[in-house]
């Protein structure tokens, strides 16, 4: 018996049982949907995470004083003064290094007549916008003279500036104290929103780290440094070259422990991908169970269909059928039945990954490899469950098969 026969036969016998076919792909159908629908979840959370991360800075490099905690007891203050302004200025000779600027951060009550808001200023150089990327949407930026002078000028965020201006005053110009030390307004940055922590960026003042190392914190040391390299691919070059360098300027031994801290942001981005990835691989996995019950449910009623046409087997078997005939027989209405219900479940799985941006406004990202890999799942399942009820139906004694009751 050819193929095409074969399959018409197969059809027939599915279209005679609508209702119990539909039930049985829809194991399958819910499976194959939850699969290709978690993986765009994850997918799209991993890509969003990247992005965001991306947008915190260009190739940035994070060093900071000493080690919050080393051996599990914290540092003392002392531990968090190890980075000076003449570490900063050695590292700007480095070749890796595009742009670099000191940090200094303090928090406090900013006030406009008033109105009132509480916000965290950061000394900085203009080199910070470009690690960030930060772009001055109204105003200018702060010059070097502002630096060497320690000017009293700043530039608010977008948030800061609502909180300040509510009436919509252009703040370009204007003054606003932080504290008791009155700043003039020369630029307002444009807005970023949140990240990918929660964090709202719109929500800085940034001023030249001279006046906040003097006029506000009355320190002579640097809260950290910022770094941006040349090239994504020299990040790890640049972190041993100023690792090296600072390990020079701060005397340490060879067996010594560094008295500072790097932090790259392509390892921080590494990080949140493999906690993505985790998450990812354990939703599919959650997912997959359902494609396992829906192929549990194909061997179920392919046992259940064997049964009931005993009779007809042993007919056919009688009039010369073979036993691979009827094994390919029910091999292939195995298969239309979980082939048929993975391309449904495919559609609607795109269809829910539709849903999830548009009604939660959750990132997903639909991939093809997981509308491949779950049409393959669906025929792998359809002959791996319905071979063995198909090889007992092949199986038949011919004679026992026709006196089947």
């Amino acid at each position: 018996m050819n193929i095409a026969n074969l399959l018409k036969i197969a059809l027939k016998a599915l279209v005679n049982n609508k209702l119990r076919c539909f039930l049985t792909m829809l194991g399958i159908i819910i499976g194959v949907a939850s699969v290709i629908t978690m993986l765009a979840i994850g997918q799209g959370s991993k890509d969003s995470i990247k992005a965001q991360i991306s947008e915190m800075g260009s190739n940035m490099i994070m060093i900071h004083p000493g080690n919050m905690q080393r051996g599990g007891v914290r540092q003392s203050a002392d531990d968090m003064q190890t980075l000076e302004v003449s570490d900063y200025e050695a590292l700007q000779q480095l070749d890796g290094v595009a742009a670099i600027s000191p940090s200094v951060n303090t928090g406090g009550q900013l006030v406009n007549g008033n109105n009132n808001y509480p916000s965290t200023i950061y000394g900085v150089t203009p080199d910070f916008l470009e690690i960030r990327k930060l772009k001055v949407d109204e105003g200018s930026l702060f010059t070097e003279h502002d630096i060497h002078t320690a000017a009293k000028v700043c530039i608010l965020g977008r948030t800061v500036v609502e909180n300040l201006f509510p009436d919509g005053t252009d703040p370009v110009g204007r003054v606003v104290r932080f504290g008791s030390i009155p700043l003039t307004v020369v630029g307002v940055l444009e807005p970023k929103g949140t990240n990918s922590m929660g964090q709202d960026q719109d929500d800085v003042v940034i001023a030249p780290y001279t006046t906040v190392m003097k006029r506000m914190l009355a320190i002579d040391y640097i809260q950290g440094i910022f770094v941006s390299a040349v090239d994504e691919n020299q990040t790890e070059q640049t972190i041993d070259a100023i690792t090296a360098t600072l390990r020079e300027r701060h005397k340490l031994k060879d067996n010594a422990d560094n008295d500072f801290e790097i932090r790259s942001q392509q390892e921080l981005s590494e990080m949140m991908s493999s906690t993505s990835e985790m998450m990812t691989v354990l939703l599919a996995c959650i997912a997959g169970i359902s494609l396992l019950v829906g192929g549990i449910g194909i061997m179920n009623i392919m046992y259940v269909s064997v049964t009931e046409r005993t009779r007809e087997i042993g007919l056919r078997m009688s009039i010369g059928a073979r036993g691979i005939d009827i094994l390919s027989q029910f091999l292939i209405e195995a298969v239309i039945i979980s082939v048929t219900g993975g391309v449904i479940g495919i559609l609607l799985g795109l269809l829910a990954s539709w849903l999830v941006t548009v009604l939660a406004h959750w990132p997903v990202s639909v991939q093809i490899y997981s509308v491949g890999l779950s049409f393959v799942v669906c025929t792998v399942t359809g002959v791996f469950f319905g071979w063995y009820p198909a090889k007992k139906a092949a199986n038949l004694d011919p004679i026992e098969a026709i006196r089947y009751e």
